[in-house]
C-alpha cells in the first residue's frame, strides 16, 4: 500500500492550503498511491469527496472544526476512493490550549472501521500520547492507524525547551515508532510543516512519516512543506504479530489487563 503524508505552510490560508493539497494529491495519485493524509486543521469545510472519486484515492483530509449546537468539535473523516465518507472520528484527548474552545468525544469508543485498505482507525494529534487509544483500536481489528496532526516545537513549556529545544521532535520520533511496535500496526502520521525558524510560536515540528514494526519510520520528512510517498508491504504487520503476539495475547481468555478483545455480551473491545 502506498501512503502519502502532506504538510502545510499557512494554518488558516484555506484556499492556498486546498490548492496545494490538491496538487500534492494529484501527484500522489499519478504515482498509484492508495491513501493521502493531510494534517490537523487543514481546512474548515468539506472539499475532497469529488477529488477522491475522480482520482480513485482514499483521503483523510486533516480535520474540520464543526459546530454542534453551542459546542465545537475537531473531526477527522475517512473518504474512500469512491468519494464516500466511510467513518469519522472526533478528537478525544484535547491539547491544553484547545480545551477552553473545543469539546472532547469523552467516553465515546475508539472505533475501527472497514476500508478498501483493510481495517483502519483514526486518532488526532495529542491522542498519540495515550496508548489506551491505540489498544482499543487494534482490539477492534485496526491494522492501520491514521493521525492528522498539528504539533509544533513550541508545544513545550520553558523548562522543557531549556532542557532540549527539540523536545517535541524527540517526543514524536520516540512515540510513533514505539506505538507501531507495541501494537503491531502501521501508523500514518501527517503533521504540519512550513518555514524554518527559531523555537518560537509557530515553529513546525513536521516529521510526517509512516511507522511500521521492525523497520521504524518510512519516508520521514523534516519540518518543511512537502509530500512523502511511501510503499508498504502489509505482510510486515503479520510478521511482527507472529513475532510479538500482541493481538494474540490480548485475545486470550483471562487477559490480565482491563482491556480485552471482547467484553461480556459484546464482541467489541473495551477499556
Amino acid at each position: 500500500m502506498n501512503s502519502t503524508g502532506l504538510v502545510k505552510e499557512f494554518p488558516l490560508a484555506i484556499e492556498a492550503n486546498h490548492s496545494k493539497a490538491v496538487e500534492f494529491i494529484r501527484e500522489a495519485a499519478a504515482q498509484s498511491c492508495d491513501l493521502a493524509v493531510l494534517p490537523e486543521y487543514h481546512l474548515t469545510n468539506y472539499a475532497y469527496c469529488a477529488l477522491a472519486a475522480e482520482l480513485h484515492i482514499n483521503i483523510v483530509p486533516g480535520t474540520i472544526v464543526e459546530t454542534h449546537g453551542d459546542t465545537l468539535t475537531n473531526v477527522a473523516y475517512f473518504i474512500s476512493s469512491t468519494g464516500a465518507i466511510l467513518s469519522s472520528y472526533t478528537k478525544k484527548n484535547l491539547w491544553h490550549p484547545e480545551r477552553p474552545h473545543l469539546t472532547s468525544s469523552t467516553h465515546d469508543r475508539h472505533e475501527a472501521f472497514d476500508t478498501p485498505l483493510g481495517k483502519v482507525g483514526m486518532l488526532i494529534c495529542w491522542d498519540l500520547a495515550f496508548p489506551e487509544a491505540f489498544r482499543e483500536l487494534i482490539a477492534g481489528g485496526a491494522k492501520t492507524i491514521i493521525i492528522p496532526t498539528f504539533w509544533n516545537l513550541s508545544d513545550c513549556n520553558d523548562a522543557g525547551l531549556k532542557a532540549n529545544p527539540r523536545a517535541e521532535a524527540l517526543f514524536l520520533e520516540s512515540t510513533l515508532v514505539a506505538r507501531a511496535f507495541e501494537n503491531t500496526c502501521m501508523v500514518v502520521f501527517a503533521n504540519a510543516g512550513g518555514p524554518r525558524g527559531k523555537v518560537t510560536k509557530g515553529s513546525y515540528a513536521g516529521l510526517s512519516q509512516v511507522a511500521v514494526p521492525f523497520v521504524g519510520a518510512l519516508g520521514k520528512m523534516g519540518d518543511e512543506e512537502g509530500m512523502s510517498v511511501v510503499e508498504v508491504d502489509m505482510q510486515i504487520l503479520e510478521d511482527a504479530e507472529s513475532n510479538y503476539k500482541v493481538r494474540e495475547d490480548m485475545g486470550r481468555e483471562g487477559w490480565h489487563y482491563e482491556y480485552s478483545l471482547t467484553r461480556e455480551g459484546d464482541e467489541k473491545s473495551r477499556l
